[in-house]
């Protein structure tokens, strides 16, 4: 029998939230270097030291985002897969997962691009291999389309995922948060995927 989440786990857990979205902003603004643990307590309203409740440091804190990121994205990539039936329907859904993601988490990507470094070896090795299971996904997605070599598959999903990841450096939030700004994503990386 599952133990009850009580009020007090809930609150842990949007608490343990609100770092990861603080750390997230204050990294992609400032670097992980140029942000300390007091910056990220006083974003969510607690003290520096009070973020050791939830998070062993601030390179854990860099490793709960970046490796949760990970995780989130093979799980959510995995249930488009598998919920679509056609071939076509497949790559499409998952083109429109990622850009969903990529516009709606702009601060994940830049602090990825950039602090990956800072992670400990143990973050950095689950995050490469969630990634090269999030490619093989796609991978496998497109091969149902495309008969070419595992590494054209490969070499163009990446391709199609630095098209829709360069939209935090390319696009204002504003125009993240616009409908045509995902409609005019999803058909390029259609477009670069299949070409």
């Amino acid at each position: 029998m599952a133990t009850p989440i009580t009020a007090r786990d809930r609150a842990k857990a949007e608490r343990s939230d609100a770092l990861l979205t603080a750390a997230a902003t204050l990294f992609a603004e400032r670097g992980f270097s140029g942000v300390s643990l007091e910056d990220i307590g006083a974003a969510v309203g607690v003290s520096g030291p009070a973020v050791y409740r939830h998070f062993a440091g601030k390179q854990a804190l860099l490793g709960a985002l970046l490796v949760g990121v990970s995780r989130d994205l093979v799980a959510g990539g995995t249930a488009v897969f598998e919920a679509s039936s056609d071939d076509e329907d497949r790559i499409r859904c998952l083109i429109r997962f990622h850009v969903d993601f990529a516009l709606g988490h702009a601060d994940v990507i830049r602090v990825q691009d950039r602090d990956l470094a800072h992670l400990s070896d143990a973050d950095r090795a689950d995050v490469r291999r969630l990634q090269r299971a999030y490619i093989d996904l796609w991978m496998t997605a497109l091969a149902a389309l495309r008969s070419v070599p595992s590494d054209e598959l490969r070499l163009r999903v990446q391709a199609g995922f630095g098209l829709i990841n360069s939209t935090p450096h390319s696009t204002r939030s504003a125009a993240r948060a616009q409908a045509a700004t995902a409609a005019v994503l999803t058909d390029m990386a259609y477009a670069a995927l299949t070409a």
